[in-house]
């Protein structure tokens, strides 16, 4: 923003001033790692926390709660990961075969003592007869000593040929894609990995620790020619002291290179950033993205400084530059506000 003077205070002192005001007298939406979903006129939410959160809205910006996807906890999660403290990490939903699935991750900070799970519902309307969310169980799990790799954060997306293929992972060894079998329920035989982005990591950190490697959060969104990979880098979680950032590469291959606007390959480091922000936001990530309606939205959470570094949902629209990058305006960060109605 271009910094303009009034009468001796900056727009942009003012404009903290207000975001501080705003949010203390409005219920802004306080989400983490949100994904979102339509069904008729119906936008839905969901959001990483007590057994997934869920919203509903008719424009984006004001959201009703509905309540919590799983009422305890998916009936495999401790022991799969002992730490699990009923907190369902980055859920991704999307509509297959009619039905609407949501994957998602259960684990304990920090540790990758980790799985992924599926749960299907018919549909996403909590008034509807059919509204039943079944539980499909683990379809990814990692173990500490066994796996240097985090099984959490999936995304899926399809190839050209229609099969579904997952994109996962959290620090340790960075971002892993695997493809899904016809039922989208399981890993698809013989097996078939990828490792598609990562950071520096010694061979001295323990395998058991999650290392210097900060990537994780992946979500894929073919565009055009291109498959779009965004991670989240940085540390999350940390309030004003967080340094989340959204960077992106693409290849017209599922499987990668994604490469970034360097041309340098995010296996290797490479990655370029989705928006830049400001000093009112110490961090954002945790996004997703979608076409709807045919316009193409980025959705993420980011840390607002004026107000208790609550972690607040953004909702940018994508647009598309000459060399067909997506740009998302940073604006979008002071310019968003999501409210829960009460």
């Amino acid at each position: 923003m271009r910094l303009i003077r009034f009468i001796g205070i900056s727009v942009t002192l003012l404009l903290s001033v207000v975001l501080s005001i705003t949010a203390a007298e409005n219920n802004q939406v306080d989400v983490h790692d949100p994904a979102m979903a339509k069904e008729g006129d119906t936008y839905y939410l969901f959001s990483s926390g007590p057994g997934i959160t869920t919203y509903s809205s008719g424009d984006m910006k004001t959201w009703t709660l509905e309540g919590r996807i799983f009422p305890d906890e998916p009936s495999w999660a401790r022991r799969a990961a002992p730490g699990f403290n009923t907190h369902i990490w980055a859920p991704d939903v999307l509509k297959h075969d009619g039905r609407f699935y949501l994957y998602y991750s259960v684990s304990a900070f920090g540790r990758n003592t980790s799985a992924i799970g599926l749960t299907i519902n018919r549909t996403l309307d909590r008034k509807s007869p059919d509204y039943q969310w079944v539980d499909q169980g683990i379809i990814v799990q990692s173990v500490p000593n066994r796996d240097l790799w985090n099984g959490i954060d999936s995304t899926i997306e399809l190839d050209e040929q229609g099969n579904p293929w997952m994109a996962f992972g959290s620090w340790w060894s960075g971002i892993k894609l695997v493809r899904l079998d016809e039922t989208w329920t399981r890993l698809a035989e013989p097996q078939e990995w990828h490792a598609i982005a990562k950071r520096d990591r010694s061979v001295l950190v323990r395998d058991t620790d999650a290392g210097p490697a900060a990537i994780e959060g992946p979500f894929l969104f073919k565009k055009g020619e291109y498959y779009y990979l965004f991670v989240s880098t940085g540390l999350c979680c940390r309030g004003r002291n967080s340094t989340y950032r959204m960077e992106m590469g693409r290849s017209k291959d599922i499987r990668g290179p994604y490469l970034d606007k360097e041309g340098r390959d995010m296996a290797q480091g490479g990655g370029s950033d989705v928006i830049t922000g400001n000093e009112r936001w110490a961090g954002w990530g945790g996004n997703s993205a979608y076409t709807i309606d045919g316009r193409d939205f980025m959705v993420f959470h980011a840390y607002e400084n004026a107000d208790n570094d609550y972690h607040r949902l953004k909702i940018g629209e994508i647009t598309w530059d000459a060399e067909q990058w997506p740009v998302v305006d940073e604006e979008v960060l002071d310019a968003y506000t999501g409210y829960e109605v009460k």
